[in-house]
């Protein structure tokens, strides 16, 4: 990659809070350090139930920049995924922590809001996502998401990076900036009016947006500001809070605006294809393998966890967007008054290599344990009593 990416980042109040005398939710950083460029945006819950929701977003934004151009490389290089989430997630609720006490609230939920950032260490790149916006990928062939809107049933229900269980929807790439000119990151008062999820089209204008910044970031701010001001936040007087964040590789290839797309096909869903129907299918074939395996007498449990039927994860939901103020709340299953510590490991330190043998000794079910250790005890007793 030539020549250090230009970071660029907006944040502006909508028609909607302007109207009613609230302040913008929506937060939005860009960070430079040790060889790392960041960019986040961070979408703050509406309503009065989130009462300090635009310090939870520029809490969330602030930390992981500072995070990620600190140790780019340990989260680029873990294999263990879920581990990278449950740590990304734990570092804002830690650092969210603070806040609740500055501001004497009872619980995360105060403080909800969205997540997105992408950063760039040389050619590789790290993403991550949680809730509704759109982080976009700028090539010479065009524009594309790189991650989708996170919602439930309806554009109205989103997720929080504040949700205890944060880690099960965050969105976490590991690429490499290949053929890649520029990524946009947005919230969803600006996704709604360049993203079409019937389609899953990008509108070229998010190519136009994030060639703005090859006129530095100080003039590219101003010029972002101008236009999101009069063609978005100036599309109505109910408009959302407004973020973009963009960040540019310069002397890569600038795609062919002319050969854009401003339309495509609509895909069809099969909307009676879903992970529970999944699950409902497996589990007789999971419940045969462990009988199976249980009459060995040894080997290891079949793993059920995503096979069982289970209730719907709880969802985040927004009231109606007019007249009511738009909202994102969560439900009480969700609620929360506690910082979650990392996990420890459940074997080995952090520094163990996986074992990649095809040798190792198979598993002892807990069951057979627990009637070996219990033929065990009584062995014990009856040795005892002998004795006396």
């Amino acid at each position: 990659m030539a020549g250090n990416p230009i970071l660029v980042n907006v944040s502006l109040i909508g028609n909607k809070h302007i109207n009613r005398g609230t302040p913008c939710e929506d937060s939005s950083c860009t960070l430079s350090r040790n060889g790392v460029s960041v960019v986040c945006v961070s979408d703050g819950a509406g309503g009065s139930k989130y009462t300090h929701a635009r310090y939870g977003s520029q809490c969330a934004v602030d930390c992981i920049a500072n995070l990620l151009c600190d140790h780019f490389d340990a989260f680029y290089f873990e294999n263990r995924e879920s581990l990278s989430r449950s740590l990304l997630v734990t570092a804002v609720h830690s650092s969210m922590a603070d806040l609740l006490v500055e501001h004497q609230l009872d619980g995360l939920e105060r403080l909800s809001c969205t997540l997105l950032f992408v950063a760039v260490k040389g050619d590789l790149v790290l993403a991550g996502h949680i809730g509704d916006g759109l982080i976009c990928r700028v090539s010479s062939h065009g524009v594309s998401p790189l991650t989708l809107p996170s919602n439930g049933e309806n554009a109205s229900s989103t997720y929080f990076i504040t949700f205890p269980n944060a880690q099960e929807y965050l969105r976490f790439i590991r690429t490499t900036t290949d053929e890649t000119h520029a990524f946009v990151l947005m919230t969803d008062g600006v996704e709604e009016m360049v993203y079409d999820s019937s389609s899953q089209l990008v509108r070229p204008v998010v190519a136009r947006l994030a060639e703005l910044a090859s006129k530095g970031k100080e003039q590219a701010e101003e010029e972002l500001a101008a236009t999101i001001k009069e063609f978005v936040i100036g599309a109505g007087q109910n408009t959302d809070d407004a973020s973009v964040g963009i960040l540019y590789l310069p002397d890569t290839d600038v795609p062919d605006f002319s050969s854009m797309k401003d339309a495509k096909a609509k895909f069809t869903r099969n909307h009676e294809d879903t992970i529970r129907s999944v699950q409902m299918e497996w589990v007789p074939k999971v419940k045969h393998a462990q009988e199976i395996l249980s009459g060995l007498g040894g080997g290891k449990a079949v793993q059920t966890t995503g096979a069982a039927p289970s209730e719907d994860e709880p969802e985040v939901k927004k009231e109606d967007n007019a007249p009511k103020e738009a909202t994102k709340s969560i439900d009480k299953k969700e609620e929360t008054k506690d910082i979650p510590a990392p996990k420890e490991e459940s074997a080995g330190s952090a520094d163990t290599e996986p074992a990649v043998s095809g040798d190792n000794p198979k598993m002892v079910p807990l069951w057979a344990f627990l009637i070996a250790c219990g033929a065990f005890i009584l062995t014990a007793i009856a040795l005892i009593v002998k004795l006396i």
